[in-house]
C-alpha cells in the first residue's frame, strides 16, 4: 500500500473522497461543478446517495444534509487497508470514532475535527 506513516503502523492513504453536505444538494452540485469545473455523477452501488466523481484521484462528493454523523459536516475520508485496526489506532492516538463501520467509519481527531475512514477495495 503507498501512503505516509509517522509511526511503525498501517500507513494512511492520502484522502479518497472528501464529501459535502447539502440543505439544497442540486443547488450544491451546481456550486461545485461549476467551481471545480468537473461533473458529478450519480453515485453507484455501495456508493450512497447523492454524486460524486468518478474520474480517478480524490473523488468529491455531494449529498443531502442529514442528522447522521457523517451528514453535518464535509469530510475527508481516508482509505485504509484495514478499517478496524485503523479505527482502534484513532483511539490510541486520542481521537474517537463516532460512528464505527465495515466499510465507513465516522471519527474525530484528538482536537475534535471529523473525519473518515473508508475500507480499501479486496
Amino acid at each position: 500500500m503507498t501512503g505516509t506513516s509517522t509511526s511503525e503502523d498501517e500507513p494512511v492513504n492520502p484522502p479518497s473522497l472528501v464529501e459535502f453536505p447539502a440543505d439544497d444538494p442540486e443547488r450544491a452540485r451546481t456550486f461545485w461543478e461549476g467551481l471545480l469545473g468537473i461533473a458529478l455523477e450519480p453515485r453507484r452501488t455501495g456508493e450512497g446517495e447523492g454524486w460524486q466523481t468518478h474520474s480517478g484521484g480524490t473523488a468529491i462528493g455531494v449529498h443531502a444534509r442529514g442528522r447522521g454523523p457523517g451528514d453535518s459536516f464535509s469530510l475527508p475520508y481516508f482509505e485504509v487497508s484495514d478499517i478496524a485496526a485503523s479505527a482502534e489506532r484513532v483511539k490510541a492516538l486520542g481521537g474517537s470514532v463516532v460512528h464505527p463501520g465495515n466499510e465507513w467509519a465516522i471519527c474525530k481527531d484528538s482536537e475534535g475535527s471529523p473525519f473518515g475512514l473508508a475500507q480499501e477495495p479486496r
